[in-house]
């Protein structure tokens, strides 16, 4: 890669200028995270909220990919009614209903066709952000679709674990490794928050819930009602705690004290569950650290109002 190439990445990847344009890939019914990010990036001044795509998901909260993704389609749905917000009910589309076969064939969706015509409007210097947390089918899709892509969006993505972690069998990235060896494969500009020894120090738990969401509105009820009954169904302890994963992705786009990231060469995630690396890679940004505290005071803050 030449140093052209490296240094327009890294010019691409510097922190927006807010307010931004974005669309948010999101599992939805997954995990409670979702909830939160999704209702933090609706009601921030800072995002222009352009569309919303539904991720495929399969564990014990679904019966296959394609049940995860259409759950998730419903739980987006939901959270906009409990804002008020059912005009973005129109921009909100179904995605992918399996993982991708291999490296080079997308599965179309209307998720991935919107955000393929969606970014025709954008370019270099007016990018669209991608905020996937999720399963990335959706987005490598549309890569697949329009190689051209590439020049047009910044994907932020929660995905895989810190690079010095054991291995990066981590839900998101393990559950479709092709989707993720495109994403970091093809030069799309990336900005990775990883899990497990990242991203895993954003908690919370239950009396700081209770006192910063009870009562302020129909949505705060709502997840914090949702956190303590999927945290006690999970086997939590009654001094449980949860991580809301998903809301650092959001929060990276915005103004503010939220979280350290460093420039580094593109991992390469191996179908075995490591990474592979190599210094020549084109660059992604890298979050190594959130602080915690700065951030949940403005997450709590935003649901709120």
């Amino acid at each position: 890669m030449n140093i052209n190439e490296t240094e327009s990445i890294i010019k691409r990847l510097g922190k927006p200028k807010n307010p931004v344009d974005a669309v948010l890939d999101t599992d939805t019914y997954n995990e409670i995270d979702d909830q939160f990010a999704l209702a933090y990036m609706v009601k921030s001044k800072n995002i222009n909220v352009k569309a919303l795509y539904a991720a495929p998901f399969f564990n014990s909260r679904s019966t296959s990919p394609a049940n995860g993704m259409e759950k998730s389609y419903d739980e987006i749905l939901n959270i906009l009614s409990l804002m008020n917000r059912d005009d973005l009910k129109t921009v909100t589309f179904k995605g992918s209903d399996r993982y991708l076969p291999s490296e080079t064939e997308p599965v179309i969706s209307d998720a991935a066709k919107h955000l393929v015509d969606l970014a025709s409007g954008y370019n270099k210097e007016n990018q669209l952000y991608v905020v996937a947390i999720g399963a990335i089918t959706n987005v490598a899709s549309a890569l697949l679709m329009d190689p051209s892509l590439k020049d047009k969006i910044v994907v932020v993505w929660l995905g895989g674990h810190s690079h010095d972690w054991h291995d990066t069998k981590e839900f998101n990235l393990y559950q479709d490794v092709a989707a993720a060896r495109v994403i970091f494969g093809c030069k799309v500009p990336v900005v990775q928050l990883p899990c497990m020894g990242v991203v895993s120090a954003f908690t919370t738990g239950g009396p700081e819930l209770e006192h910063w969401l009870r009562g302020k509105n129909k949505l705060c009820d709502y997840l914090l009602e949702y956190t303590t009954s999927q945290a006690l169904e999970d086997g939590g302890l009654p001094t449980w705690t949860r991580v809301i994963w998903d809301v650092t992705a959001v929060a990276w786009l915005l103004d503010g004290d939220f979280m350290l990231d460093r420039i580094e060469p593109s991992p390469i995630p191996e179908y075995d569950g490591y990474y592979a690396f190599s210094k020549i890679r084109h660059p992604v940004r890298y979050v190594y650290h959130i602080n915690r505290d700065a951030l949940f005071g403005d997450l709590f803050k935003t649901l709120a109002e």
